[in-house]
């Protein structure tokens, strides 16, 4: 990791041009009214971007700025929203697509993924809308009107009687999401250099529990009259409607995080004074950028690249496991149990948890974001290979190598869930490289459609091409395994040239200085060398 710059003080009177945001400061003002903040200082204070010490005039040091727990815990919650919504349908969209199509057995899945499809090919195309609202009217009202539409369309969901309207609502939730966009570019906004992998280590954390929680009450609350008679049966209304009581349930918690973001979020994309308040001889604001420019800007498209292959790597190791640990042993899979396989999946999480709140963040301050990256590139082929290897040991039939298969295989899943520490440190990377505050939203929103692309036709594809070779055995029944250690090494290559973020730094000062801009106006370099920003960044692990 390379050394941290001398700290940069700015000038006197960096604070007589600080711009104040109180609760006065309109939230839906017009976009020249957001802006970079005017300094270094205020930089460090409104986002993770400068990793460097800062002085803010006084000689302090604004990297030392606790993080605001109180605002992250609001923020987790709201998160926690996104994924509990999402997959609450999980255990019953299934037959609830059967009953309102009239389905054949052998259709269910054709339909049932199609209304994930929509729902994964909506987020992706409105994304980008998303983002850039909240860099042009603010991030707080974006994330509050969000939920709202995320909660009205989660509940209606279990009203619906068929499958268009099935997927009418799964598509109007998709629609809405600016909630998980936001609220990436909020805690960035909160945290510094130093705190940053924390607040994202409990954000990743809360996602997990989503996860978790999502599906048990989707199962717990469905057909509530056929699973409590006692207490429902006489309840003609969920007779009627099966699958209303999980979606109300889910809607009502997404109106909790509602109150909770509106009372309690604190906006926070930095406003800049007014035209006519700024000073005389003041720095004209640069031109805002367009996605294209940013994403052209240096150290973005890798990151942004890097990004949709590691969700590519997440998503179709997702979808493969399950089947994967169903599948009987002769055709390459472990033959489990629908207990065994829950039981694995609980593990699975656990490590998760473990390795994202326990190991990652110290981790990530002694070899730094590219780092974690480069490890994990490097477990991921790894990882991959050793599962066909557990099936071997099953096959072998050898009474000292079957049995060590239960000591092995869950040794192999704890550590090999390290890797999703990628997840995390590819969210820092962003960070790293966004050319400047003020598009900090849009920028995580791209990545976010890209990710939602990926999610629209990785889980299909990747469990029929399990079962293709599965059932074809090729190569034993391996192939998919094949595939997958080819595309992680793709990914264990690209880690090698993520960017050198103190490279960045040293370019845009480089740029700045050519331009004879004094340093304490860093916040407000011209357009044609905003992409460089992200070079303030030191996180890298180089």
């Amino acid at each position: 990791m390379t050394a941290p710059a001398k700290p940069r003080h700015a000038g006197d009177d960096a604070a007589a041009r600080r711009p104040s945001v109180s609760e006065s400061t309109p939230l839906l003002a017009a976009e020249e009214d957001f802006i970079p903040p005017a300094t270094p200082a205020d930089l460090s204070e409104a986002t993770t971007l400068n990793n460097q010490p800062n002085g803010d005039g006084d000689g302090n040091d604004n990297d030392d700025k606790p993080l605001p727990v109180r605002q992250i815990i609001v923020l987790c919650y709201a998160r926690w929203v996104e994924p509990v919504a999402y997959f609450s349908i999980f255990p019953y969209i299934n037959k609830m697509a059967q009953e309102n199509g009239n389905l054949a057995k052998t259709e269910v899945g054709y339909y049932s993924g199609l209304v994930e499809s929509l729902f994964s090919l909506t987020q992706m195309a409105v994304m980008i809308l998303w983002g850039r609202a909240a860099d042009r009217v603010g991030r707080k009202p974006v994330l509050v009107f969000s939920l709202i539409g995320v909660s009205l369309a989660t509940g209606l969901f279990g009203m619906a009687k068929t499958i268009w309207q099935m997927i009418l609502f799964r598509c109007l939730a998709g629609v809405f999401a600016g909630t998980i966009v936001t609220i990436r570019t909020m805690i960035s906004e909160h945290s510094t250099s130093k705190t940053q992998a924390r607040a994202f280590s409990w954000f990743a954390f809360t996602g997990n529990m989503g996860i978790l929680f999502g599906p048990l009450i989707g199962g717990a609350l469905a057909e509530p009259a056929k699973q409590y008679p006692s207490v429902f049966e006489n309840i003609q209304f969920f007779v009627d409607y099966p699958y209303a009581l999980p979606s109300f349930l889910v809607g009502i918690i997404g109106f909790s995080a509602v109150l909770v973001t509106a009372f309690l979020a604190e906006e926070t994309l930095i406003a800049a004074p007014r035209n006519g308040d700024a000073e005389p001889g003041a720095l004209a604001k640069p031109a805002p950028l367009s996605t294209w420019d940013l994403v052209k800007s240096p150290g973005v498209s890798i990151i942004l690249y890097t990004y949709g292959h590691i969700m590519l790597l997440a998503f179709s190791f997702t979808a493969i496991v399950p089947v994967f640990w169903f599948t009987p042993v002769e055709f390459g899979g472990f033959g489990f149990e629908p207990i065994q396989i829950s039981l694995f999946l609980g593990l699975n999480g656990l490590a998760q948890a473990t390795w994202i709140l326990l190991i990652f963040p110290p981790l990530h301050r002694r070899i730094g974001t590219n780092g974690v990256m480069r490890l994990c590139s490097t477990a991921y082929p790894v990882f991959f290979a050793l599962c066909p290897a557990m099936n071997m040991l099953l096959r072998s039939g050898n009474p000292i190598l079957e049995p060590s298969f239960w000591v092995l295989a869950p040794l192999v899943l704890c550590i090999g869930c390290g890797v999703s520490m990628s997840f995390t440190a590819i969210q820092l990377a962003l960070n790293d490289v966004s050319p400047s505050p003020a598009v900090l939203g849009t920028l995580n929103a791209v990545a976010l459609s890209i990710v939602s692309g990926v999610r629209a036709f990785s889980p299909a594809l990747f469990s029929s091409l399990f079962a293709l070779g599965a059932g074809n055995q090729w190569l034993w029944g391996y192939a998919i395994w094949a595939l997958m250690v080819i595309m992680a090494l793709g990914f264990t290559v690209v880690s090698r040239y993520l960017p050198d973020y103190e490279e960045l730094k040293r370019q845009r000062e480089r740029e700045r200085a050519e331009l004879g801009q004094p340093p304490h106006l860093a916040g407000h370099a011209s357009a044609n060398i905003a992409g460089t920003i992200g070079g303030m960044a030191g996180t890298g692990g180089d």
